[in-house]
């Protein structure tokens, strides 16, 4: 008997700790609500010094204001919106000495991935985000060239296969656009990087992966002079 109760009290504490692994596994609300306002900045629709409001959000998405709360929480600690007292929450506008910062990150892990190659359909990802480039730039649509610039580089982040990864670049894209933001008062901006990417992907689908790596350090640190030079620094 004793050996029975046991072997049920092994499984009952099994059984717990596989419960307990799944909820942490399984994201929040608020952590989904959090995702897709990241998403939202990462493609340009919430612009620096927007201001949000809970209940458009929570009514827009279908979830309750407390909800949003916790998801401006989240992103607050991410430094994408900032709140601020009797006047609300608002998406942030990063300052010049961020800029730095965000490329170091930015050299460390998307260099990294490319020098680990990736899947064919990783590297096919890749190749579709450049297509989409191209035809907002046969159509002339600065936005859309933008977005498709955004997923390119997440492209290449997930090369690496990475959850963790890709849920790091999804908060460094979104402070990207913020910074991009200044800079596509020129509309020409996101044009200038069209061919760098495809010279990319060219050499990742070739295996030529030493190199695709060399061209994307190069086109960051090109990249960081721009803004720096933009924003002032």
């Amino acid at each position: 008997m004793a050996t029975s109760e046991t072997a049920l009290q092994g499984t009952s504490r099994g059984a717990s700790s596989a419960a307990a692994r799944l909820r942490v596994a399984v994201p929040s609300v608020a952590d989904r609500v959090a995702d897709e306002l990241r998403l939202q900045l990462a493609e340009g629709i919430l612009l620096p010094g927007t201001r949000l409001t809970e209940s458009t959000i929570a009514e827009d998405l279908g979830v309750s204001r407390n909800t949003v709360r916790e998801a401006f929480a989240e992103l607050a600690s991410e430094r994408l919106v900032v709140r601020h007292p009797n006047r609300g929450v608002f998406v942030s506008s990063l300052e010049p000495g961020d800029i730095h910062d965000v490329y170091t990150v930015r050299r460390a892990i998307e260099v990294s991935a490319i020098r680990g190659g990736g899947s064919p359909e990783a590297v096919a990802a890749v190749r579709a985000a450049v297509e989409e480039g191209k035809r907002a730039a046969a159509a002339n649509d600065d936005e859309g060239l933008g977005t498709a610039n955004q997923h390119f580089h997440g492209a290449i982040v997930a090369l690496a296969g990475s959850r963790r990864l890709n849920t790091i670049m999804a908060q460094v894209l979104a402070e990207m656009r913020l910074f991009f933001h200044k800079a596509t008062l020129d509309g020409h901006f996101y044009s200038r990087y069209l061919k760098d990417n495809e010279e990319i992907c060219d050499a990742l689908e070739a295996g030529e992966l030493d190199r695709a790596a060399e061209l994307m350090l190069a086109y960051l640190n090109r990249s960081e002079e721009k803004q720096a030079e933009v924003h002032g620094e």
